[in-house]
């Protein structure tokens, strides 16, 4: 299934796949999983874009693994 990354409903679940966007809408889902300090950084996108199979709850646990509160 194609993903909108602009305008779909994002959870936890949602897979990250080759057609992947660091959207304002993946920004705002991230922000309401790690909290208003989140950012994205080179090497975070390049994780995220690794070829690894993963979701956006992978995303966001990974984020939170490197910027523990």
């Amino acid at each position: 299934m194609k993903i909108d990354w602009h305008i779909s409903s994002l959870t936890r679940s949602t897979n990250v796949v080759n057609d992947y966007k660091n959207t304002q809408n993946v920004r705002r889902f991230m922000v309401d999983e790690c909290g208003p300090d989140f950012r994205f950084d080179r090497e975070f996108m390049a994780w995220i874009k690794n070829d690894v199979p993963k979701n956006l709850g992978d995303v966001v646990d990974e984020w939170r693994r490197r910027h523990p509160i």
